[in-house]
């Protein structure tokens, strides 16, 4: 965080005071030598940003795969070495803007993972653990208390979260919530995703990606995300805060 010097108006007039403003950076990824991506994101916790960006985008099936990973926070680089063997050929072509914050991209289309079939389990969460997980973790963040410009994502497990982060990105913050599940070689299938973001389609492609079967977000889904989850067997609570939720797909996960 960075503090700038802003004129505040009120009804009571004007008056000069400092602020503390999220801090921005342009992430460049190359992957074996090559550029793939430039990530709009915070510059924290930079190397799990990096694992989950690869695992939810398809570069990576697990870490094994991944030679190499240096972070260069001069130039704001990250060069990850990858078993070439292990890139899909087509994999560069494949690149769809996406509506996530700035100019987001994907290197698959949201829909592919359908194609691993549904998430068949008898995972479920009680309604009210949700709630009281949920307004918690809504008032976690230190960095959004102080700016109002972060989304939080976690990774939770009954009723406790494991995971936590913060980022300018509400991807980049599940990515980042991701990549450390993945490198303290988590499993998934027992647990569920905190968002303050949108659930869209590339979030929940994401969420399917990793075979996780809830997703609780406070802020609305798109048409396409339910349509998504509900074909998937994914659990999507959205616009959970309140004393609420509005559970989109997978009522049989909320208790």
């Amino acid at each position: 965080m960075e503090k700038f010097e802003v004129t505040s108006v009120s009804r009571d007039g004007r008056n000069k005071r400092e602020v503390w403003v999220t801090q921005e950076v342009p992430l460049t990824l190359e992957v074996n030598g090559k550029e793939m991506a430039t990530l709009l994101c915070s510059p924290s916790d930079l190397k799990n940003l990096t694992i989950g960006f690869l695992y939810t985008s398809g570069v990576i099936t697990d870490l094994s795969i991944v030679e190499s990973l240096v972070i260069d926070e001069e130039r704001w680089k990250v060069s990850v070495g990858i078993k070439p063997e292990a890139i899909p050929g087509e994999f560069v072509f494949k690149r769809i803007y996406t509506s996530g914050c700035g100019k987001g991209i994907i290197f698959h289309n949201p829909l592919d993972v359908l194609q691993r079939g549904r998430i068949d389990s008898d995972f479920a969460v009680d309604s009210g653990t949700i709630m009281g997980l949920m307004k918690t973790f809504l008032n976690s963040s230190a960095e959004h208390r102080a700016t109002r410009g972060v989304h939080s994502a976690a990774l939770a497990a009954g009723g406790s979260v494991l995971i936590f982060r913060d980022d300018l990105g509400r991807h980049n913050a599940i990515d980042k919530v991701i990549g450390e599940a993945l490198a303290k070689g988590m499993s998934f299938d027992d647990k569920w995703v905190l968002s303050s973001g949108r659930i869209s389609s590339e979030v929940t492609s994401k969420v399917l990606r990793c075979r996780i079967p809830l997703v609780v977000a406070s802020a609305a889904p798109s048409d396409q995300a339910v349509k998504i989850a509900r074909e998937a067997g994914l659990g999507l609570v959205s616009l959970a805060k309140g004393g609420g939720m509005n559970i989109f797909s997978g009522e049989e996960r909320v208790r």
